[in-house]
C-alpha cells in the first residue's frame, strides 16, 4: 500500500479510506464480522477509517472501537458529527454546545482518548463559523483531537472558514469529505482547487456513485442489491445508468471491471488524498483490495473525460448537499409584489 500526506497535516493515510457506515444493523449488523472485515482492511495496509456519530446511531462507533482495541496508534482514525442524534434539538448542529457533547459521546464509543481527525458532517448556516472554530480549538488544544475537517462544504464556505481561523487565531480545517466519482465530477470545478490551494487533504466519499458504478445496476433492469432496497432516485435515473452503459465497455477494453475503474479514476487525481470505501461483506473488500494496484493510462482518463467532461455532474446523487438557498423557495423568490420589472 502506498501512502499520501493528508493536506499538510504530515500525517500519511492510504489512497484507500475504510468507510464504516455499513457496519451495524443499517448495513452489517454481525458485529464480529464486521470487526473482521475492519482486520483484514488493517492487515491489507489501508490505515485510515472513517466513522460517523450517526451511522447506526453510535453502533458503527462501537464496532470500530472493538475493532481497535490493542491495535489504536496504528490507525488514522476519523469521525463526524453534526447530524440529528435525537429528538432534542440541540443534539445536533454546528454549536459548542453538541460538538462538546459529541465528541465526547464518540470517544467513549470508541474507546479512546482522541481522534485524529474529527469532521463537521455538514455546513449549519444558523450557527457562526467562529463558534464552530472556537469550540474545535480548545477541543485540539484538550488533546482529543488531533486535526479538524469538513463534509460537503461548499467551496465558498471553505474559504470563509479558512479566512476565519487566521483572523481569529483558530485551527483550521485541514480536511474536507465531498462526494466524488466519475458520474459526480462537479467538485472540480471549485472544492477541489480550494483543497488544494488551502493545503486541505481530501477524503470522498461515495466513489462508486452510490454503488451505480459496481456494475450492477444496468438499464432496463430491476436492481436487487442491498442498496437497491433503500428506494435512492439515484439509482434509477435514466441519464446516469445511459452512462454506466458507455462506461461499461470502456472498463472491458481496458481489462478492468468497472468497480476497478471508478476507484483509480477517482484517487488519480492530484486533490483527492483517499477515497473512502464502504464494504458491508467482506467479499465486497476483498473486490476492492483486488484493486489497489490499479492505474489509470492517459488514453482511459480521455476516454473517460469524453463520457462524462471534468466539473460536471449526471444527474445526482439522492445524499448530495443543497444548500439553504437550494432547498428552500423563500430563498429563491422575491414576494410577489416585488416581482415586478416595472
Amino acid at each position: 500500500m502506498q501512502y499520501r500526506t493528508l493536506g499538510r497535516t504530515g500525517i500519511k493515510v492510504s489512497p484507500y479510506c475504510l468507510g464504516a457506515m455499513m457496519f451495524g444493523a443499517q448495513g452489517n449488523p454481525d458485529h464480529d464480522e464486521s470487526v473482521r472485515i475492519i482486520h483484514k482492511a488493517l492487515a491489507a495496509g489501508v490505515n485510515f477509517v472513517d466513522t460517523a456519530d450517526i451511522y447506526g446511531h453510535g453502533e458503527s462507533e462501537e464496532i470500530v472501537g472493538k475493532a481497535l482495541k490493542g491495535r489504536r496508534d496504528d490507525v488514522v482514525l476519523a469521525t463526524k458529527a453534526h447530524l440529528p442524534m435525537g429528538d432534542d434539538p440541540n443534539r445536533q448542529g454546528n454549536s459548542r454546545r453538541w460538538l462538546v457533547r459529541a465528541l465526547e459521546d464518540s470517544l467513549r464509543r470508541l474507546g479512546t482518548d482522541h481522534v485524529d481527525l474529527f469532521q463537521i458532517h455538514r455546513p449549519a448556516p444558523d450557527t457562526d463559523i467562529e463558534e464552530t472554530l472556537s469550540a474545535l480549538t480548545d477541543l485540539v488544544r484538550a488533546g482529543k483531537v488531533r486535526a479538524v475537517g469538513t463534509s460537503a462544504f461548499p467551496a465558498s464556505d471553505l474559504v470563509e472558514a479558512q479566512w476565519t481561523a487566521e483572523r481569529r487565531g483558530l485551527v483550521r480545517f485541514r480536511t474536507e469529505q465531498p462526494n466524488y466519482s466519475v458520474l459526480d465530477r462537479g467538485i472540480e470545478r471549485e472544492v477541489l482547487p480550494v483543497c488544494e490551494r488551502y493545503g486541505m487533504g481530501t477524503l470522498v466519499w461515495s466513489p462508486l456513485a452510490g454503488g451505480m458504478l459496481t456494475g450492477r445496476y444496468r438499464k432496463g433492469q430491476e436492481p436487487t442489491t442491498f442498496r437497491g432496497g433503500y428506494g435512492f432516485r439515484h439509482l434509477a435515473d435514466e441519464r446516469r445508468l445511459d452512462t454506466v452503459e458507455r462506461l461499461l465497455p470502456l472498463a472491458e477494453k481496458a481489462g478492468l471491471s468497472l468497480t476497478h475503474m471508478a476507484l483509480a479514476f477517482v484517487i488519480s487525481h492530484p486533490g483527492v488524498t483517499s477515497a473512502i470505501i464502504g464494504p458491508r461483506t467482506m467479499e465486497q473488500l476483498d473486490d476492492l483490495l483486488a484493486g489497489a494496484g490499479t492505474t489509470l493510462g492517459d488514453d482511459v482518463l480521455d476516454e473517460i473525460d469524453a463520457i462524462v467532461p471534468p466539473g460536471t455532474e449526471v444527474g445526482r446523487l439522492d445524499m448530495a448537499y443543497d444548500p439553504p438557498a437550494i432547498l428552500h423557495a423563500g430563498l429563491r423568490r422575491r414576494a410577489p409584489a416585488e416581482r415586478l420589472a416595472a
